[in-house]
């Protein structure tokens, strides 16, 4: 008769095993909850397999958790800022995810873009997300490939729109410091981080 502990060890393994086949890691990689150790004999083609599939991994832990996010604010508000805090990230990070969320529906994702791309085109009208998406899919742009066509391209058009407003600022010198903390966590300039953040408050209102 096995005892408690060999069973308990026996399901652990078996939950390890069946964890790595869902990743297609295989027998060259093992998970571990703080990393990733691989086999020292590993080919090329397994390694680079591994990447890919940790990286869609990743992209789909990134909506999942803002989809996470929405559902919480919805059906749990009460309880929504506690299980927030429990998963131990910060919270722009968990605010970006969970605008993008509510910015794209299932039906509009692009599954060859990751999160972040999606991010970068979320304050856009609806007509001019889905043009930029599928510049950077057909074109294979990383995300800061789009950032940076997205801004050669706002550089443009704004002189000649009689629709645009320039603003001047004046802030303290450690609200500006936050800001630009903030805008680099996400990969945007500063000008882009403000309008996109005020357009996200102004959803909500």
């Amino acid at each position: 008769m096995a005892s408690p502990g060999g069973s308990r060890r026996a399901a652990l393994y078996a939950r390890a095993v069946s964890g790595q086949e869902r990743l297609g890691l295989g027998d060259a990689a093992r998970v571990r909850g703080l990393g990733l150790q691989l086999s020292v004999d590993i080919t090329f083609e397994s390694w680079e397999r591994i990447g890919r599939n940790l990286s869609l991994l990743g992209n789909s832990t990134a909506w999942w958790l803002g989809d996470w996010l929405v559902f919480g604010e919805e059906f749990f508000p009460d309880r929504y800022t506690r299980a927030v805090e429990s998963t131990s990230l910060a919270y722009q990070t968990l605010r970006n995810y969970a605008w993008v969320a509510r910015a794209f529906p299932l039906s509009r994702r692009r599954d060859k873009l990751s999160l972040q791309h999606h991010l970068v085109v979320a304050a856009l009208p609806e007509h001019e997300q889905e043009d930029w998406l599928t510049r950077a899919e057909r074109g294979m742009w990383s995300q800061r490939r789009l950032r940076q066509e997205l801004r050669a391209s706002r550089q443009e058009q704004w002189p000649a729109e009689s629709g645009t407003t320039s603003l001047v600022l004046k802030v303290p010198r450690e609200s500006r410091r936050r800001w630009e903390e903030a805008a680099g966590a996400v990969g945007l300039a500063v000008p882009d981080w403000i309008v996109q953040t005020l357009d996200e408050v102004a959803a909500d209102c």
